[in-house]
């Protein structure tokens, strides 16, 4: 648990990206965003072929390596790099707003969820645990009610808790899927926010309209 614990502390302090993103343009969090993933993923895949990269690299994050991220045999990268990964293109493709909310929750809701379903998980929900998904799931709202909004209208926040249930669901199960939640939860939940104000759209309120443009502005 206290390897969990730390393990959780690193991934909290990604919670920076959104923030930053928050008072800096797309360009300027890039500046310094993609080449910290360049040379982070390029460290991590070459431990795989470098023997004191390879020492190095599990004599400094060892204890909060997971059993799969250990193996040299499977040559994957850590859940760390798919954080960096995942900041990078949240920014690159999706809106702003949108950016911000899906990764503020893998953040915030990831590290709540494997906390609290760890120390308190025992009835199983696909492939992690009804408290931990519960979690998930109530963390995430609140990050949908406290991140920026287009107009502030109700029904943004109406997709933000769908999209929300969408990322739970989808972290639930990505271990079946073999997808690490770090890419596949900020994904599942940019889309179906990104999905949501676009179906607005199609309704006859020009309000929904200039909504979408001013999202993709």
């Amino acid at each position: 648990m206290s390897g969990e614990i730390f393990r959780k502390s690193i991934h909290i302090s990604s919670l920076a990206v959104p923030i930053l993103y928050s008072f800096f343009s797309k360009a300027q969090v890039l500046m310094f965003l993609l080449p910290m993933t360049f040379v982070a993923v390029f460290v991590d895949y070459g431990r795989h072929y470098i023997p004191w990269v390879d020492r190095f690299f599990k004599w400094l994050f060892g204890p909060i390596l997971r059993e799969h991220e250990q193996d040299n045999s499977k040559k994957l990268i850590s859940g760390g790099s798919y954080v960096l990964i995942s900041a990078c293109l949240c920014i690159l493709i999706f809106p702003k707003v949108i950016a911000i909310t899906s990764f503020a929750i893998l953040i915030i809701s990831d590290a709540i969820s494997a906390l609290i379903g760890r120390r308190f998980g025992k009835r199983p929900f696909l492939d992690k645990s009804i408290v931990g998904s519960t979690s998930f799931a109530l963390s995430a709202f609140i990050v949908v009610f406290l991140s920026p909004k287009v107009m502030g209208l109700p029904v943004e926040y109406v997709i933000g808790c769908i999209a929300a249930l969408v990322g739970t669901f989808i972290e639930a199960v990505s271990v079946r899927l073999k997808l690490d939640d770090n890419f596949s939860v900020p994904s599942s939940i940019g889309l179906t926010m990104w999905l949501g104000y676009f179906l607005l759209t199609l309704s006859s309120d020009p309000i929904y309209t200039k909504l979408f443009t001013l999202l993709m502005q």
